[in-house]
């Protein structure tokens, strides 16, 4: 018999808005600060998560609190 376990490390952020949003740590890419001169980020925005397919999230927290999250799911 071969058992085999599957295990998906979700860390909960949170959006400029409020809302909650769960991201696998293994698919994180990157964090990036946004760029205050680009006006593409709302101004709650303080992280973009870049995950491994090249979409991102932008989230409320720092990146220095991301990347604690993301240190503590390992």
């Amino acid at each position: 018999m071969i058992c085999e376990a599957l295990v998906l490390l979700f860390i909960e952020l949170h959006g400029p808005t409020g809302q909650s949003i769960h991201i696998n740590a293994a698919e994180v890419s990157s964090l990036r600060e946004p760029i205050t001169a680009n006006r593409h980020w709302a101004p709650a925005v303080h992280c973009v998560v870049v995950m491994t397919n090249g979409k991102v999230n932008a989230v409320a927290e720092t990146c220095a609190a991301v990347a604690q999250k993301l240190g503590q799911a390992k």
